[in-house]
């Protein structure tokens, strides 16, 4: 039962470069929505008339949650909640909005969102954090969270023990394979 500095801390390790935490920024929510796309058929309307349903990707949502939950920061966790949830909303309407089209606009949201955190990568000169650990595919939302958060100067505490403990964000020489 890993808490969120540590999951971050481990996470960080292998997002160090700001191009790769820039793309993180767009990728990871890319893929979050295309999952949630994928996850929004079948269906039970909670309401006649409503868009609220019930579907695969609010039990996906409602299991995440409890796990962000758990791990010990209450900031992050209702951050990612909250940011995971309006993702969640935004693809039941992507999939309602696309009709037939629903699993190619899933698809396509995912494998694009993908292609993103590969070029991050390619910057940062390391493989992404889930190929040596699957709990990384959670903390990448509370990444994402935690950077936005640090942008917004809260939780600033957490930004220097990861800081303190992953190393500084610097841009890597790409030509020179070290970090300047």
């Amino acid at each position: 039962m890993r808490d969120t500095t540590t999951l971050l801390v481990q996470y960080a390790r292998y997002h160090r470069d700001p191009r790769n935490i820039t793309t993180h920024l767009v990728g990871i929510p890319l893929i979050v929505v295309g999952i949630g796309v994928l996850l929004s058929h079948p269906s039970i309307p909670l309401n006649p008339g409503s868009p609220w349903v019930l579907s695969p990707a609010w039990g996906l949502w409602a299991a995440a949650a409890l796990w962000y939950v758990t791990r010990g920061n209450p900031v992050v966790a209702l951050s990612v909640i909250a940011a995971n949830g309006l993702a969640m909303a935004l693809a039941h309407w992507v999939a309602f909005e696309a009709g037939e089209w629903w699993v190619a606009w899933g698809a396509g949201l995912f494998v694009a969102g993908w292609i993103i955190q590969f070029i991050g990568h390619y910057y940062e000169g390391r493989k992404p954090a889930f190929m040596d650990d699957l709990v990384g595919l959670l903390v990448g939302p509370m990444f994402v969270c935690a950077e936005i958060l640090f942008a917004l100067r809260l939780c600033l505490n957490l930004r220097e023990t990861i800081e303190a403990e992953a190393g500084p964000v610097q841009l890597r020489d790409l030509h020179a394979g070290a970090l300047r």
